[in-house]
């Protein structure tokens, strides 16, 4: 038996004790070191998007401690990180590298139990054999297991930053601050981005972005921001806006702040009831580009493990809680209405 963070209904995880996955040929048994809280996982336990019992937790990083028949690749006692997701590599969403449209792709490959839905909140996890092909990824000795649970979520981040088509000369307006805020900001820095600028509520992860390298960081409640932001780029705005925060005004911002031609990416708009209003002709007489960007890329799986690898690439720092399963739900509830010093919440299930 193992211990899991069961969800069992809307804004209701408990911490019960479950069968240790079985596994088959082809699969593997990882032994969970660390998880890291997502915001998709929020989600889907705040607005009941699935039937529960699920095992939620995607950011999952631990050890093999059991292989099936005709597994080669890996053995017990190898370190790895896990991506949940793997497209088919065939169906036409592939071969136009949509992978996250790929109807296997939005078929979960990892498990705690129950109906997959990632499993990390447990234990113990069964990875099945299309995740074992191509989703699994050998960590380094050196490599601690709360950077290794950052792989996946660097890999979203660089999807979005791919899709945007970055240019050196440019301006990046982040909004936002969170963990995923703070992971663009220290990549637009290590992509060479000429400005990065962002805006926060909480003075510690403003605070945070500067450590990371942003060159302006504004309060968001600050009236005078974006007339900075246009006097920074002689009165025409941001060339990039990535919207890395949820709330209803947020998308209406991030036009404001750009200039006419801009690309604007919305990252954080993945709850199913959430609706915004825009003017047509702010996209279109100024021919602005409203992208959206969801998941990981099978393409971009070593590069994304590479960044993590590298010392000099800061995601340690953005850990600011370390918690055991049988503090999950708080640590949920701390992610949807963070305070001063709440960053990235991991999640050690083996504590």
């Amino acid at each position: 038996m193992m211990r899991a963070a069961v969800y069992t209904g809307r804004q209701r995880v408990t911490l019960e004790e479950i069968p240790i996955p079985e596994i088959g040929p082809g699969e593997i048994l990882v032994r969970v070191e660390t998880c890291g809280i997502c915001h998709t996982d929020l989600k889907k336990i705040e607005h009941d998007l699935l039937p529960p019992p699920r095992v939620y937790g995607h950011e999952t990083a631990g050890t093999v401690v059991r292989i099936g028949d005709e597994v080669t690749r890996f053995a017990e006692g190898d370190r790895v990180c896990l991506f949940h997701h793997i497209p088919c590599l065939d169906c036409f969403y592939c071969e136009h590298q949509d992978y996250a449209q790929c109807r296997k792709y939005k078929k979960v490959g990892v498990t705690a139990g129950f109906e997959p839905a990632g499993g990390g909140f447990a234990q113990y996890v069964r990875v099945m054999d299309w995740i074992v092909q191509r989703g699994v990824v050998r960590v380094p000795d050196p490599v601690s297991f709360e950077r290794a649970s950052f792989v996946e979520p660097v890999n979203t981040c660089l999807k979005a930053l791919d899709k945007l088509s970055v240019q050196g000369d440019e301006t990046i307006l982040i909004l936002g601050q969170g963990p995923i805020g703070l992971l663009f900001t220290a990549l637009a820095r290590r992509l060479g981005v000429r400005s990065v600028c962002t805006t926060d509520f909480l003075e510690s992860r403003m605070e945070m972005a500067e450590r990371l390298g942003a060159d302006h960081v504004w309060h968001g409640a600050q009236s005078d921001w974006m007339d900075q932001m246009r006097r920074l780029t002689a009165g025409r705005g941001a060339d990039i806006v990535i919207v890395a925060a949820s709330a209803p005004e947020i998308v209406t911002e991030a036009i404001t702040a750009s200039r006419p031609g801009a690309r604007i990416m919305l990252f954080a708009q993945t709850a199913p009831d959430e609706v915004f209003e825009l003017r047509g002709a702010d996209l279109c007489a100024a021919d602005r580009t409203l992208l959206g960007s969801y998941s990981a890329s099978l393409d971009l799986q070593e590069k994304s493990a590479e960044i993590v690898w590298s010392e000099d690439f800061p995601v340690e720092k953005l850990i600011s809680h370390r918690l055991p399963l049988d503090d999950l739900y708080e640590g949920i509830k701390l992610a949807r209405n963070p305070t001063a010093g709440s960053l990235k919440l991991m999640v050690c299930p083996q504590w």
